[in-house]
Order: C-alpha cells, then sequence, then structure tokens
C-alpha cells in the first residue's frame, strides 16, 4: 500500500524576509528622495553655481568670478539696510512671539473655564498666511493722518489715546519693527502651543515640592518650571528665527517694495527678477541659506546629542 507523502513549505529564512522588508521600504520612499535630491539639494547646487557666475541679463553666462559677487554685497550700502533690518525684525519677532506665547501658555496651564475655545482661538492666526496677514495689517497699520485716519489709529483716536497714533511701517529707521507687529500676532499662538505642551509635561510633584519647600509662586516658574522647558524655548528660538530670516510675503504684501523695509528675501527678489543680477541674486541666496543653517545646524546636533545620551 502506497503512502502519499505530502510536500512541506519551509519558511524563509528570517535575515531574508527583513531584507525584502528593507528593499521594499527603500522602494516607497525612492520617490521622494529623488524628488528631495533634485528640487532641494539639486538647486542648492545650482544656485551656488550661479552665485560665483558673472550671470547679468537674460541670457546665461556661467563664467566664473570667484566670491565678487559676495565681495559686492558686503560693500552694498543697501544690503547694510537689509541686515540692519533683518536683526530689527528678529528681535521684536522673535521676543514678542516668546514672552506672549508663554504668558498665554501659563495662563491656560491654570485650567481655566473653555480652556478649548481660548487654545483655538489663539492658534487660529496660525491658519492664515502671512499674504492674508499683510494685506489685513496694511489696513490695521495706515500711516494716514488727519481726516484719513483709519485702522488702529482711528481707534485710538476714537478712545482718547491721541499718543498711540503715529506713522507704524513708514516711521524712518523703525518701521520694520512695526512690520514685525503681525508677525507676533500669526506666531504667538504657535509658541503658545508649544509652551503649553512642556508646561502640561512637568509633573505635579515638582511644583508640590517647591511649594512646599517655601517658594514662592514666582520662584516656582523661574527655579523649577523653566529651566524643565529650556528644551521648548531653544525650538521655539530656532523655528522663529528660521522664519525671520526669510521673511517675505509679509513685507510684501503690507509696505510693497520699500528701501526702508528692505530685508535679504526682498532685495534678492528684486536684484534678480527686476534687474537680472542672477548671479548676486544667487548670492544673496546662498548668505540666506549659510544664515539658516547657523541656526539649524547646531539645534540638531544638541537634539542628535540628547537622543544618543537618552
Amino acid at each position: 500500500m502506497a503512502v502519499a507523502t505530502a510536500k512541506i513549505k519551509t519558511p524563509k529564512p528570517r535575515h531574508k524576509l527583513l531584507k525584502m522588508e528593507s528593499w521594499w521600504g527603500v522602494l516607497w520612499v525612492l520617490p521622494s528622495l529623488l524628488a528631495v535630491m533634485i528640487f532641494v539639494y539639486g538647486f542648492i547646487g545650482w544656485t551656488a553655481r550661479v552665485s560665483v557666475s558673472a550671470w547679468k541679463g537674460l541670457l546665461a553666462d556661467y563664467t566664473f568670478v570667484g566670491g565678487d559677487n559676495f565681495t559686492a554685497l558686503a560693500s552694498d550700502p543697501r544690503f547694510e539696510i537689509d541686515l540692519q533690518n533683518t536683526a530689527i525684525f528678529t528681535v521684536v519677532f522673535v521676543l514678542g512671539c516668546l514672552f506672549i506665547g508663554l504668558g498665554l501658555a501659563i495662563l491656560l496651564d491654570k485650567g481655566i473655564r473653555g480652556e478649548g475655545f481660548y487654545r483655538s482661538l489663539f492658534l487660529f492666526p496660525m491658519a492664515i498666511s502671512f499674504i492674508v496677514t499683510g494685506v489685513v495689517w496694511r489696513w490695521l497699520m495706515n500711516p494716514a493722518q488727519g481726516d484719513r485716519l483709519s485702522g488702529l489709529n482711528l481707534l485710538f483716536d476714537k478712545i482718547g489715546l491721541d499718543f498711540l497714533i503715529n506713522s507704524w511701517h513708514a516711521t524712518p529707521t523703525w518701521g520694520i519693527a512695526a512690520v514685525a507687529l503681525p508677525a507676533v500676532w500669526q506666531m504667538s499662538g504657535y509658541t503658545m502651543a508649544l509652551y503649553l505642551a512642556g508646561l502640561r509635561a512637568v509633573p505635579d510633584s515638582l511644583r508640590e515640592a517647591a511649594r512646599v519647600d517655601g517658594a514662592s509662586e514666582l520662584q516656582v516658574y523661574r527655579k523649577v518650571i523653566m529651566p524643565l522647558i529650556r528644551p521648548v524655548t531653544l525650538s521655539a528660538l530656532i523655528i522663529l528665527g528660521h522664519i525671520s530670516l526669510k521673511v517675505f510675503d509679509l513685507i510684501i504684501a503690507l509696505a510693497g517694495k520699500q528701501v526702508a523695509l528692505d530685508v535679504p528675501a526682498t532685495y534678492m527678489w528684486t536684484t534678480t527678477f527686476d534687474g537680472f543680477f542672477f548671479g548676486r541674486g544667487a548670492a544673496i541666496g546662498m548668505v540666506l541659506l549659510f544664515s539658516v543653517a547657523i541656526l539649524v545646524i547646531p539645534y540638531l546636533w544638541f537634539t542628535l546629542r540628547q537622543e544618543r545620551d537618552l
């Protein structure tokens, strides 16, 4: 009597399965990887090549001129105005967002009634683009005087606060500080969300222990809470600093192409597309890239080091 023997399939070795899964993972991310390599790093490389060329005019000219474009920027009075405006904008924007965001987060952390509503209310401006913000605040900060008062100046006039009426972004030297106010309004809610998450991560036991030891509420925040949420402050500082360095759309929508309110991004646009100085425009773009890298790279190094120490 013949006995039928069934074939038993032997499972593939585990290392082969893992190898197949890793290859499938590579295939899935390959389109995105190629897109990033071409449209991000490829364009950065092309911009770097143009920045050291003599390209001026509509016809491409890749004649190598070394650092001449960067040297010309260093002695350009308009670029000095750009750097000064960027510094003022950054200080007002970053400090305003940090202080207002932290204050709102502390208030919400107290567990006030209707917290969800206030949280959504403060975060809503972030859903608006800088273009829309600039258009709205252009009316709010209308510098017109006399019978043509409107926006905030008209409000100050109606409620008897005439001393607050000013020319806003039309003010010489400090007009760029007024341009930073809409940016503070838009990004304070985002900073609030970062700080609120950090505050909620601080154990209540630490706060109670400090209070039992006789610490006042101010000392609890200064000695216990603020040191613990220092990474949140660093993250907010990097993100806000990155935004301030490359601000463009808000200024264009609010004030247009005014030299008094010029920043590197707007100068790059006018140099490249209005003046057709493509070499110098690319050089400004590389300066912006290096400026952002100075902020981001130390932050990434700090983050990776913390993850490695965990």
